[in-house]
């Protein structure tokens, strides 16, 4: 597909454009949550579970992911397990470990809200050249990094 042509814009535009994605998508995730009976911070670990795929991750990876400590990751863990969720599994490598999977039926219902939103998201790509796409996930990628790192240096309080 070839680029359209796209209006000029600042990068102050630019600024502006994405926080107003990232409030849209706070308070979407906020009642998305709210639709799948968790809380946003139990959302994101799941989602977190749910990336890792079959390189199940421990308690320690997904409080380090949610920027919390271990012991609220427990926490985290402990209502997912009991939502359905979430099982717990030792880790074949270290006894004193434990690594934590998704339940199939869970990834279901969970993936079951968004895909409308991947469908809708999907045709917006349509809009973009392979080279505009290949732009857009090199600046998610480096954004999210820049994001991480930021959040690690200035707003960790461990």
């Amino acid at each position: 597909m070839q680029a359209k042509p796209r209006p000029a814009a600042t990068p102050e535009q630019a600024l502006s454009a994405m926080d107003h994605l990232i409030a849209t998508h706070l308070v979407g995730q906020h009642e998305i949550a709210q639709q799948v009976g968790l809380s946003v911070t139990d959302l994101t670990c799941f989602a977190y579970v749910i990336e890792a795929g079959e390189n199940l991750p421990t308690a320690g990876d997904l409080a380090a992911r949610v920027h919390v400590t271990t012991g609220a990751v427990t926490g985290i863990l402990n209502r997912l397990e009991r939502a359905g969720y979430i099982t717990r599994r030792p880790d074949p490598t270290d006894r004193r470990r434990i690594r934590v999977a998704a339940r199939p039926d869970a990834v279901a219902r969970v993936r079951e809200v968004y895909e409308p939103y991947y469908v809708r998201l999907t045709q917006l790509f349509a809009d973009y050249s392979s080279d505009e796409i290949a732009v857009l996930k090199d600046w998610f990628t480096r954004a999210s990094a820049l994001a991480a790192d930021y959040l690690e240096g200035h707003c960790r309080n461990d």
